[in-house]
């Protein structure tokens, strides 16, 4: 079984950067999907982007795609999340999260496993 913790939320101004990590223990992390989600106040989680186990596919919800990048390193468990000119509406706590699933399914999922989340606060 796997298990992720994030890191690297912080607090920036509008138009800034932050580079989100999620490190994964246990084995077969390279068999699993994974994404990033985040959940505002008031609001459901929702999610951000997702890679397959290969990263022969991904994915980005219309308002980050050309701002944030996914990506993941098989070799060092890792998967990061580049957020570059963040908006005060991407405040949020975000969220890694893995599945095993069809690189078809990056959407809807199911992801099983999720870290604890980490806060980014976007000021205008």
């Amino acid at each position: 079984q796997v298990q992720l913790v994030e890191s690297g939320g912080g607090f920036v101004q509008a138009g800034g950067s932050l580079r989100l990590s999620c490190a994964a223990s246990g084995r077969y992390f390279h068999n699993y999907a994974l994404a990033w989600f985040r959940q505002a106040p008031g609001k459901e989680r929702e999610i951000v982007a997702g890679i397959s186990w290969n990263a022969g596919r991904i994915y980005y919800r219309d308002s980050v795609n050309g701002r944030f990048t996914i990506s993941r390193d098989n070799a060092k468990n890792l998967v990061y999340l580049q957020m570059n000119t963040l908006k005060p509406e991407d405040t949020a706590v975000y969220f890694c999260a893995a599945g095993m699933m069809s690189p078809a399914d990056l959407v809807e999922g199911p992801y099983n496993i999720w870290g604890q989340g980490t806060q980014v606060t976007v000021s205008s």
